[in-house]
């Protein structure tokens, strides 16, 4: 077992999270959605963000399994009436979640690039890299509750949207599920999209 790697999982994924949390509060509170903030969830402190489970237990299990890193953290609360913009305005802060972990991959692919990434310095940068990667992948998802169903619903036809709307409550479940029985198609998904969005970063570079 990989010690110095798992510690690395953990820290770039609490790091990771909170700041993706923020990103979903802020952008709501930025539209007229002060419900985040009365809640204490504008944030830097990780005990306002973590989900045991979806935080710290499936991204080490992930990990320590060889497979791609991916996981959640406790949804910011969000008052869709309170957005301005309407279903494009929640949609917005849906998708400020993914994009900061986006943001994030990249940073950590442009400071992997400058210092050679060589030793422990560089399988810290690689893992921020693709931990990030794997959460914006995992949370566009268009599975309710992930980030990805909000830009979906302001997209959908009306029907696509009254069978997410009854799959809400059960959506964690699904993914559960998904995991389990689906594991192998997760993997290839992220694998196959995290080496794309690799590559267009190595392009961006001058790579």
């Amino acid at each position: 077992m990989d010690i110095p790697y798992l510690i690395f999982v953990f820290v770039v994924t609490v790091f990771s999270m909170v700041l993706h949390e923020l990103a979903h509060g802020f952008t709501a509170y930025k539209l007229g959605d002060d419900t985040a903030k009365n809640d204490g969830r504008l944030s830097l402190n990780p005990l306002k963000h973590i989900d045991p489970f979806m935080t710290i237990i499936i991204p080490l299990v992930l990990a320590i399994s060889g497979m791609p890193v991916f996981g959640g953290a406790k949804p910011v609360p969000v008052d869709s009436r309170k957005v301005k913009g309407g279903e494009w305005g929640f949609a917005l802060v849906a998708f400020a979640g993914p994009f900061t972990n986006l943001v994030l991959a990249f940073i950590f692919f442009l400071l992997f690039a400058w210092t050679g990434g060589t030793g422990l310095l560089g399988t810290f940068l690689s893992t921020g890299v693709m931990v990030n990667l794997g959460f914006c992948l995992f949370n566009i998802l268009p599975i309710p509750p992930l980030d990805g169903s909000r830009i979906l619903y302001a997209l959908a036809p009306e029907a696509i949207k009254n069978m997410m709307r009854a799959m809400e409550r059960y959506g964690i479940i699904i993914i559960y599920m998904l995991l389990l029985l689906c594991g192998g198609l997760f993997s290839n998904y992220m694998l196959t999209a995290a080496n794309g969005i690799l590559t267009a970063f190595q392009w961006i570079i001058g790579g």
